[in-house]
């Protein structure tokens, strides 16, 4: 998948109310949020062991791969609920949490 298909795709995750999945590659189904994604970058805020705290993280396109993660279910209440939703991976391991 080349950038432009790739930006599309996550876009239509921005929605403070729906998570995705991100796996790493020593970390795997994690819940985040889609921030903004840009021609190269895209920017998440991933839950963490701590309630409240989340892990801001600005990744590069080139560097993420797009799935669908099937065991999971879009959660806003004012669509119709979906099974499915974006899986992203990450082709290196997670960045320490500060």
């Amino acid at each position: 998948m080349d950038f432009p298909e790739k930006v599309m795709t996550i876009r239509r995750w921005i929605d403070p109310e729906e998570r995705i999945t991100v796996d790493f590659e020593d970390e795997r189904d994690l819940n985040a949020e889609v921030i903004e994604c840009e021609g190269q970058t895209v920017t998440l805020l991933l839950e963490t062991a701590f309630p409240h705290y989340k892990q801001h993280l600005t990744l590069p396109l080139s560097m993420v791969s797009i799935g669908e993660d099937k065991t999971k279910y879009t959660r806003n209440p004012d669509k119709p609920v979906e099974y499915g939703r974006l899986r992203l991976t990450v082709h290196e391991v997670r960045p320490q949490v500060v």
